[in-house]
């Protein structure tokens, strides 16, 4: 109450919300293995359940905690844009909340970017498995463009043969 501000708090912590893409990166994956071993292993199953039912779980599931640190950057993007649009500009905390969430929209971009990396590597695997595991095709560096069908004109009797191109 001696001095209302959180711009300030928040530029020293932002820097670490940029952890959250690694986990963001990684959340398809282990919600996928939450859901695998839930179905393959009562006992897994069972000690989950018996988690979830504890009072500090708040009725919530496994699922929904995990949920919850994707949705904190936007989250606190959304709620520090409130806090400047509401906040009067001659105040003490105005620039380090504009600092801050400049940051946090950076982590909030960086976040964002690591799920589509990881996205369009899953694509990459899924038509490197399609062509039959021959060309390797997934890396990091390669990005798809457009995948579709494609009529090849040959050049010496003008027919058309379908294709299935991948850029």
């Amino acid at each position: 109450t001696a001095t209302p501000r959180i711009g300030d708090i928040l530029q020293k912590l932002a820097p670490f919300l940029k952890m959250y893409g690694e986990y963001v990166k990684n959340f398809d994956n282990a919600m996928e293995l939450v859901k695998t071993w839930t179905e393959r292993s009562p006992q897994f199953k069972n000690i989950i359940q018996d988690i979830q039912k504890e009072k500090v779980c708040g009725n919530l599931t496994l699922q929904h905690h995990m949920l919850e640190p994707v949705q904190r950057i936007p989250r606190y993007e959304m709620l520090l844009k409130d806090y400047l649009r509401k906040l009067p500009q001659d105040s003490l905390d105005w620039k380090d909340a504009e600092k801050s969430l400049e940051i946090i929209s950076t982590a909030a971009s960086h976040s964002n970017s690591a799920i589509r990396k990881m996205e369009n590597l899953k694509k990459l695997l899924e038509i490197y498995e399609m062509l039959g595991e021959e060309e390797d095709i997934v890396n990091p560096s390669n990005e798809l463009i457009k995948e579709g069908q494609i009529l090849k004109l040959a050049a010496r009797n003008t027919s058309a043969q379908e294709r299935y191109l991948f850029l």
